[in-house]
């Protein structure tokens, strides 16, 4: 991963890697300190910042991923192109380039914000509880997805009529009928009206 100020406190000396801290927020989305990542989602849950990135082809298709198996929470389920957490201090359009990339090799193009949704969903399988501040973006994937294998099981790119029969018929993570509605505004001014957003 490629050095930052974001990154480099969560890096020691050594080349280590530390906890991975989250911004705590409170309902408005001001920062008002600090938890490890693990602890945050635990049961209740505390008020966290995060992103959500929806990418889209040229034939407004969305981009897909299934989360890995060996992730912690929610492995196996799709969801929206690229979910995450800034590092404390780091802006969340910053945060959301950088796990694109990260997790799929792709640079998104056209990205931009697209709102913010607060949910509180709790994951039965895993105890685990998304409880966020959660800020959307869209925009447009023009390079070859390269997913890295760790993050990422499969991706596939959908028409809205295709999303609507693989969530019928294949698990998704809690959190993505909630972004994806809560980003539509700025979806259907990305695809345009006759990709059916």
């Amino acid at each position: 991963m490629p050095t930052t100020p974001a990154t480099a406190a969560n890096t020691s000396s050594n080349g280590a890697a530390e906890a991975i801290m989250l911004e705590l927020v409170d309902e408005n989305g001001t920062t008002i300190g600090t938890a490890e990542k693990l602890a945050a989602h635990q049961s209740p849950g505390q008020l966290h910042r995060a992103f959500s990135v929806f990418l889209f082809d040229e034939q407004g298709r969305l981009l897909l991923q299934r989360r890995a198996l060996g992730k912690y929470h929610s492995p196996g389920v799709w969801s929206n192109t690229c979910c995450g957490h800034p590092y404390p201090g780091e802006a969340p359009f910053a945060a959301a380039a950088r796990r694109t990339y990260e997790e799929l090799g792709v640079s998104p193009s056209l990205l931009a914000e697209a709102g913010t949704v607060r949910y509180n969903h709790p994951d039965p399988a895993s105890g685990l509880v998304e409880q966020e501040f959660n800020h959307l973006f869209v925009g447009m994937a023009q390079e070859k997805v390269s997913p890295d294998p760790d993050e990422v099981g499969e991706t596939a790119f959908v028409t809205a009529g295709e999303l609507a029969e693989r969530h019928a018929e294949a698990p998704f993570s809690a959190w993505f009928m909630t972004v994806l509605d809560a980003a539509r505004p700025a979806i259907r001014e990305l695809t345009g009206p006759a990709a059916g957003w």
